[in-house]
């Protein structure tokens, strides 16, 4: 089991996200305390509303993972996770093998469909047209990093005769879809390299409009649904479970209680963790990934 450091998400108006630390120096934090992994979530114009009620600020994934590329040399670089929809494929594909090719084949596109009503207002795309956009992009992703000619047309696209280039490190790029709902394991089972899991207290539901995994129970009857759709391609798929308790203290003060819990998620078939670093000032980030480190990978 491996493990990814998300990039601490401030919730509200009230504290700037960047307070928590400069990217690069975490990203070398993290690298150098064990930690094989760092990502970035994805919201490039929530409302005002939705921020000021605890939603999350974020960074623009593609090119914060850029950074983190430049000042490590062993971290997966992950999208956790960018919103599909919201781009033309081909710009979504040229952003990933762009990141790809700079970190030297370190890259993983984690994606979702998107839930924010309001954000797909702001960028002029189709709420309705999400499933569609996103499956599209599933098979146009492959293509255009393939580096050959292909012609394709979509909803809103007539691609003919057309490349990409330069090619990405990895061919394919590994895509994480995440979610919790039939179709979303489907996609998984039939294209993907792997599982994100929607985890949390049920109330969140509320947020997203999505059934949250609450309990083991829950995370372990899905991971059987699909392995049970994936048939041979089980072993083939990664499972990254997000680890977030409540952290009122440095994780080496209740090691214990996090080693069990880990290896609660281990059994259950989580092949990543990830851990949203808690929000502060760099030098606390600092303090819990190595205390993380230490204790924890």
């Amino acid at each position: 089991m491996r493990f990814i450091f998300q990039y601490p998400d401030a919730h509200g108006l009230d504290v700037d996200l960047l307070d928590s630390g400069r990217v690069h120096v975490l990203a070398a934090a993290a690298e150098a305390a064990g930690w094989d992994g760092f990502a970035f979530t994805e919201h490039p114009v929530p409302s005002a509303r939705w921020l000021a009620s605890g939603g999350h600020q974020t960074l623009d994934p593609f090119v914060a993972l850029g950074h983190v590329a430049a000042a490590t040399t062993r971290l997966r670089l992950l999208t956790y996770l960018a919103v599909v929809p919201y781009r033309n494929p081909f710009l979504l594909a040229k952003a990933a093998a762009t990141v790809d090719k700079l970190s030297g084949g370190r890259f993983i596109l984690g994606v979702g469909t998107g839930y924010l009503k309001s954000e797909f207002h702001a960028l002029g795309v189709d709420f309705d047209e999400r499933n569609q956009l996103f499956d599209e992009a599933m098979e146009v992703l492959p293509l255009h990093w393939a580096g050959e000619p292909f012609t394709h047309t979509g909803v809103h696209f007539d691609a003919r005769d057309s490349i990409g280039r330069p090619r990405p490190v990895q061919n394919p790029i590994p895509i994480w879809i995440g979610g919790n709902a039939r179709v979303t394991l489907r996609r998984v089972a039939e294209r993907a390299q792997g599982w994100m899991p929607l985890t949390g207290p049920a109330e969140m539901a509320t947020t997203v409009r999505t059934a949250y995994l609450s309990t083991l129970a829950d995370l372990k009857a899905k991971v059987e649904e699909l392995r049970h759709l994936a048939g041979d391609r089980t072993d083939q798929l990664d499972v990254a479970i997000a680890y977030t308790p409540t952290w009122t203290r440095s994780p080496a003060d209740d090691a214990d209680r996090h080693q069990e819990a880990l290896a609660d998620l281990e059994e259950v078939g989580a092949t990543w963790i990830v851990v949203p670093g808690p929000i502060g000032t760099e030098s606390s980030s600092l303090e819990f990934i190595e205390a993380f480190g230490q204790t924890c990978i």
